[in-house]
């Protein structure tokens, strides 16, 4: 099924855990801790406050610098727009801007689209794998989402070597 059709039928956990994934692995970006979504994890797997734990993230997080790079403004741009409430059609909005901020941050980092086609399995592994196993589906969606985050941070280090 296509990344489209995964969205549109997409549950309220499906959409957040798929939004956080794409922030989640963009977070090198931003030079945060790489813990720093793990409460949001905990709280959609326990169905938990969302909303105190994206705010701070969002501190954490910082707002846009001006005149800093496009894919880390995307990056962050993607945690600074996650709604504070769990409401399906706003979730399903931000997940599908997640996922189009991240595919063209991985493009961004490798402009032959290796990271951006990885990328884009990872995103309809995630999506797969909540449709079918629902809150089940989050612990290997995280595991995914680690190894997409090591994948970005091993682009970020090969970019700076050679822009050094």
């Amino acid at each position: 099924m296509s990344l489209t059709g995964l969205f549109e039928g997409a549950d309220g956990i499906t959409l957040a855990a798929s939004g956080l994934a794409c922030s989640d692995r963009c977070l090198p970006l931003l030079g945060s801790d790489e813990e720093l979504l793990r409460p949001l994890w905990a709280a959609l797997a326990e169905d938990a406050d969302w909303a105190a734990a994206l705010d701070k993230a969002r501190g954490a997080v910082g707002s846009a610098v001006p005149g800093e790079d496009e894919a880390v403004t995307l990056a962050r741009r993607m945690l600074l727009e996650a709604p504070g409430d769990r409401d399906v059609a706003a979730l399903r909005a931000w997940a599908e801007s997640c996922s189009t901020d991240s595919l063209r941050v991985h493009l961004l980092l490798d402009p032959t689209a290796h990271l951006e086609s990885g990328e884009l399995r990872r995103q309809t592994t995630t999506l797969d794998l909540l449709t079918h196993r629902g809150p089940q589906g989050l612990r290997p969606a995280l595991d995914l989402t680690v190894e997409g985050r090591r994948i970005l941070r091993a682009a970020l280090s090969r970019r700076a070597r050679t822009h050094s």
